[in-house]
């Protein structure tokens, strides 16, 4: 079977979509629409639903999907496995995606020692938040990505990767600088958050939980998009901040930011690599997640 075809019908049923999956291939639609026919003249049966708005797989086109992910994984590991026993330096594209907190300071750092000792390797991050970046890894768009929280999702599996901790970050001088504060206090503090979907929101909301209380109990100030929002209002003086601590360590030495904790609130986080369910492993990734382990150890 034509694994072509194969990889043409799995980003269809992925995007719902011919013109987006031709998009993503490089490819024309009419390319795209010739190995889809092409597939069910072979296999004597429809593979799409292409009657609503949406393109959607039939019962058989679902039982095709499955088994043609398998093959095209598989096909993946061969490659990778031939590439690697023939002794060849790392070359190609390696794209991964991060959420702002390991993604700003932590990876970046990472990825630019990495780039260096293998020139040949085109490296491209990506940083959104946590939860566009599991879809996009879910999507098969990121071969790997670095979040800061591990939600349900399930195409997508996750590892731990290094530890992180959150803290509440606050402007020189401010009352909380060096101080570990009540959630009372906090109350009235001004407190800036990051939007729904960040991985240190999405920490933030279940400590609170955990701790009987909510998030909009805090008497929220601002919502500011990603981390570089909050942390540049923090700075100017305009409230508070939950951030990650790796991302503010540059601010803390220079001492344009102070740090805080808060009473009752275990704000340690694993930072999790995030994989398509399925996927494998390319010798690119595998290569930077070794390297990258050594390095946080």
């Amino acid at each position: 079977m034509d694994t072509r075809q194969l990889a043409a019908f799995c980003e269809v049923v992925e995007r719902r979509s011919f013109s987006q999956a031709a998009e993503r291939l490089g490819v024309t639609q009419p390319a795209v629409s010739l190995q889809i026919q092409a597939l069910e003249k072979r296999l004597g049966t429809k593979l799409l639903d292409r009657s609503g708005r949406r393109v959607e797989p039939t019962e058989a086109g679902l039982r095709l999907y499955r088994g043609a992910q398998r093959l095209l994984a598989l096909e993946e590991q061969v490659v990778a496995e031939v590439v690697e026993e023939s002794g060849e330096e790392l070359d190609g594209r390696f794209v991964l995606g991060a959420s702002t907190g390991p993604g700003g300071i932590v990876l970046s750092h990472l990825l630019c020692e990495f780039g260096a000792l293998y020139p040949s390797l085109h490296v491209l991050l990506w940083v959104f938040d946590t939860g566009t970046i599991v879809e996009r890894v879910a999507a098969r768009e990121l071969e790997l990505g670095v979040v800061g929280a591990a939600p349900r999702h399930r195409g997508v599996v996750f590892e731990p990767f290094f530890r992180d901790e959150v803290v509440l970050a606050c402007p020189p001088g401010h009352q909380f600088a060096g101080r570990t504060v009540t959630l009372d206090e906090v109350r009235g503090a001004g407190l800036i958050v990051m939007q729904e979907g960040a991985g240190v929101r999405q920490l933030i909301e279940a400590e609170l939980q955990r701790a009987g209380a909510r998030l909009r109990d805090l008497d929220i100030q601002l919502e500011l998009g990603l981390q570089e929002s909050v942390t540049n209002a923090v700075r100017a003086g305009y409230g508070v901040t939950f951030i990650s601590h790796s991302s503010i360590e540059s601010d803390l030495a220079a001492g344009t930011l102070e740090e805080a904790r808060v009473e009752g609130l275990e704000l340690r986080r694993d930072i999790y690599l995030a994989r398509a369910a399925g996927r494998s492993e390319t010798r690119a990734a595998r290569v930077f997640v070794e390297f990258a382990r050594d390095r946080l150890q």
